[in-house]
């Protein structure tokens, strides 16, 4: 017998700016990422004015976490300290694992008709991988598989596994799950997770509930829900269709010393990093590296 998640908190996403003066909308961020180890924040920055996007990240430090970009429409411009350089646009992701230190930048652009947007997601590394060497990967969208359900229902398998199908961001040490679920009208989904794990939905458009019937609220574009522990999600819709991201991740359970783009377990450990940025030796060797 399946334990269905329920909802344990549901909230919308709230107005921020941040960067060089990008507005976007917040999910969920500092004061609240204790409920949702191992993820820090959540970001939508869709947007159809330019002005609102166009100065973007300039160069700024990350340390101790990962940052994971889902693009839905325009591109964002990326280049960093390791000499990456690379534009992702509609259904690409970049995963960035900042490890023990990377400087990048993230500038958006819309596409022609001014429009551009998706999300960010950080994640925490534990204590054992804070000082990793960096990583980045760029997945276009023709290398994310999507699986195709009765109904109509698609979903796109960023990284986890549906199925039998995986999505091509592996080796990630917090065991993530990061789904694109599209349900047509009068449809039903459910979506096996492991117990224990941190999951949480973020929906995109349309209306629909998080339960195996359409009795439970509809829930619109900007709502999170978080979960209860349980091994699946279901979710249904009426008359309406229904697109949102369904998270997981293994909660790390250390403790957190967070100010701006770096992520330690200690003060000590997050004074260090900031001084290192300061006198130019944030940035570290390894072997095979540049």
């Amino acid at each position: 017998m399946h334990v269905i998640r329920k909802p344990r908190r549901v909230t919308r996403s709230q107005p921020v700016i941040e960067g060089a003066g990008v507005h976007l909308k917040r999910a969920f961020g500092h004061s609240e990422a204790p409920g949702f180890d191992p993820f820090m924040l959540l970001d939508d920055f869709r947007s159809s004015r330019p002005d609102h996007y166009l100065k973007g990240f300039p160069w700024h430090p990350h340390r101790g976490m990962e940052t994971i970009t889902y693009m839905l429409d325009g591109s964002v411009a990326h280049g960093d300290s390791m000499g990456n350089t690379g534009t992702i646009g509609p259904g690409d992701v970049q995963w960035m694992t900042a490890g023990s230190g990377i400087v990048h930048q993230e500038m958006p652009r819309g596409d022609a008709t001014g429009k551009m947007g998706g999300f960010q997601l950080w994640a925490n590394l534990p204590a054992t991988h804070k000082m990793m060497a960096p990583r980045y990967q760029e997945i276009p969208a023709r290398q994310i598989p999507e699986v195709l359900f009765d109904g109509g229902i698609r979903v796109r398998v960023v990284c986890g596994r549906v199925g039998d199908v995986n999505g091509p961001v592996t080796d990630i040490v917090i065991d993530p799950q990061y789904l694109d679920v599209s349900m047509p009208p009068n449809t039903r989904f459910s979506h096996d997770v492991t117990p224990g794990y941190t999951v949480f939905a973020y929906v995109v458009a349309g209306r629909g509930g998080f339960a195996e019937t359409v009795d439970s609220p509809a829930l619109d574009n900007g709502t999170l829900v978080a979960f209860e522990d349980g091994d699946r999600v279901a979710a249904a819709t009426a008359d309406d269709a229904f697109r949102f991201l369904l998270i997981s991740g293994k909660p790390i359970g250390e403790p957190v010393a967070w100010q701006g783009p770096i992520v330690m377990n200690t003060q000590a450990e997050l004074d260090l990093a900031f001084q290192e940025y300061r006198d130019g030796s944030f940035i570290k060797s390894f072997a095979g590296s540049p």
